[in-house]
């Protein structure tokens, strides 16, 4: 089956996943915000907390989602158009991001943030990884990883170590919070295919109750047209860490 490596991932069009996914904050993914907001906004931080967001792709409300609580976010990605992306938007983020942070903003933890764009800018550091050869400057206190474990590859076995890798970049209790597309078959992006395989909540249970001391999976339906082939939801996992 194809594997990680068999793809050109430095050729992933930004802008048309972006505007594809993105444009318009969907229902789905106001749930993921909201659930993701109470779950971060319920948890007491120390001062000089570090975020990492895993496989940020051209998503940055992993990143938003955690800024309130951090003096540093990561932002992690493997695609040198992703990258370019990333530096351009962390710098001065479009309007269309403006959404998102309304609905982070509902929570009162994240209403002590007057400007976002210039919070990001000041703690957001993005870096070109390949999170399957290891990544250096961990470990850190909060994580994300959306969308990634399981739309990288179709080896279930690269599933797997993806989850695994991005436990070993947590300390020791750290909370998190993981999000998948369920029954994924793959997805186009500027006529190009790139690869997923199909998870359910059954998997992402099997595999997080090894990593998780505490943890929860919820899911998603459909909000409008799948937005993959095989699609059928998604999936939100948060808790913390072993």
């Amino acid at each position: 089956m194809p594997e990680n490596a068999g793809y050109d991932w430095d050729l992933f069009d930004s802008q048309d996943y972006v505007a594809r996914n993105y444009g318009v904050l969907s229902g789905a993914d106001r749930r993921i915000l909201e659930t993701a907001r109470d779950f971060l906004g319920g948890r007491e931080f120390p001062a000089g907390t570090r975020g990492v967001d895993v496989g940020s792709g051209t998503n940055l409300y992993p990143a938003l989602s955690m800024l309130p609580f951090c003096d540093e976010v990561s932002l992690l990605e493997h695609s040198a158009s992703n990258v370019a992306w990333l530096r351009e938007q962390t710098a001065a983020y479009a309007p269309l991001w403006d959404p998102y942070w309304a609905v982070l903003r509902e929570h009162r933890a994240y209403r002590g943030i007057a400007d976002p764009r210039a919070a990001l800018a000041k703690r957001a550091r993005v870096a070109q990884v390949d999170l399957l050869a290891g990544v250096e400057g961990g470990p850190w206190d909060i994580g994300t990883m959306f969308f990634v474990a399981e739309s990288f590859s179709t080896s279930r076995e690269e599933f797997r170590d993806a989850l695994r890798r991005f436990h070993r970049l947590l300390r020791p209790h750290a909370p998190f919070v993981i999000a998948f597309m369920e029954n994924s078959q793959g997805y186009e992006v500027g006529g190009r295919h790139f690869p997923a395989v199909a998870v359910e909540s059954a998997d992402v249970e099997g595999e997080l109750a090894e990593l998780a001391a505490d943890f929860t999976v919820e899911r998603v339906g459909l909000d409008g047209a799948p937005l993959r082939h095989g699609y059928t939801g998604m999936l939100l996992a948060h808790g913390a860490v072993k």
